[in-house]
């Protein structure tokens, strides 16, 4: 069966999307984004998605195409429509296609283009690799300065997961002023005697959903968190490292620019917090 995609109010088959050549996410990369996770056909942390892209369309100004209520009927209807049960709903906002390309931005007559797909991910809660951790390298960070953002600017994070790739790591941590902002898809922390250690937020990093549940349910749990930055020296002496995003919940990192960490497994906070992100998530999913 061919996969069903959402694009400007219809549902259509995978092949008979399109978008206009003159769609100003194409020529531009003028749009934003976000991915939510689904397990058990349900949405995880969606409210939270829906109150970053809000933010995310406020700050460029760049207006909804639909309400923000009226996006969880179409999450929901393209997981029925392609019998999701574990995997991810993508949705990109650009501010339009007008009839040229012009660096101005268009006239209100000018409507933004919204596009939804599914992917489909079995098992995506109890990916294999959350045993045995993932190994990151270090690389510059040279984005431009508002990634609080959600935009669909990716190219230099695309560039870091082949950087990565090529060193035989699975993903990079980007430096700027010798601290760690983030992974090329991921907020990045550090457990140094039993402390969680994340960069605090601001308009260097993105303001992760699973990084605020994850950093809510560690405090619940009497673990220590502490918002600042960190430097990859520190991260390479730490007792463990982890990732969070949507995607990969919460996942350990157990080797930085090829220093293992510990005894090169995941250690006890990365697991735990994980273990109750699910836990506690699959409560609240909608």
């Amino acid at each position: 069966m061919s996969r069903i995609v959402y694009v400007n109010g219809e549902y259509l088959p995978e092949e008979e999307a399109k978008v206009s050549v003159f769609d100003r996410g194409f020529l531009f990369a003028d749009g934003v984004y976000e991915v939510t996770s689904v397990l058990g056909g349900k949405l995880i942390d969606f409210e939270g998605h829906k109150i970053r892209l809000q933010r995310s369309l406020n700050e460029l100004d760049m207006p909804a195409p639909e309400a923000m209520d009226d996006l969880l009927e179409i999450h929901r209807e393209l997981v029925t429509k392609n019998e999701i049960e574990d995997g991810l709903v993508y949705l990109q906002i650009t501010r339009g296609a007008p009839s040229d390309r012009d660096f101005a931005f268009p006239g209100p007559d000018v409507k933004p283009t919204l596009v939804l797909f599914t992917q489909n991910k079995p098992g995506l809660a109890t990916a294999p690799l959350a045993k045995v951790g993932i190994k990151v390298i270090s690389v510059e960070d040279i984005r431009w300065g508002r990634r609080d953002i959600k935009t669909v600017q990716l190219l230099y994070p695309s560039m870091g997961k082949m950087m990565a790739k090529k060193a035989g790591a699975d993903d990079a941590w980007m430096i700027e002023d010798g601290f760690v902002t983030e992974g090329t898809s991921n907020n990045a922390y550090i457990v140094k005697g039993n402390k969680i250690i994340t960069r605090a937020l601001s308009n260097d990093i993105l303001h992760g959903i699973t990084r605020a549940a994850v950093l809510r349910f560690a405090r619940e749990a009497q673990m220590e968190v502490e918002e600042r930055n960190f430097t990859i020296e520190e991260a390479k002496e730490a007792d463990e490292a982890f990732i969070t995003s949507a995607s990969m919940f919460v996942m350990p990192v157990v080797s930085v620019d090829g220093v293992t960490l510990g005894d090169g497994t995941p250690g006890n906070v990365a697991p735990r917090l994980r273990e109750i992100y699910l836990d506690e998530s699959l409560k609240t999913a909608i």
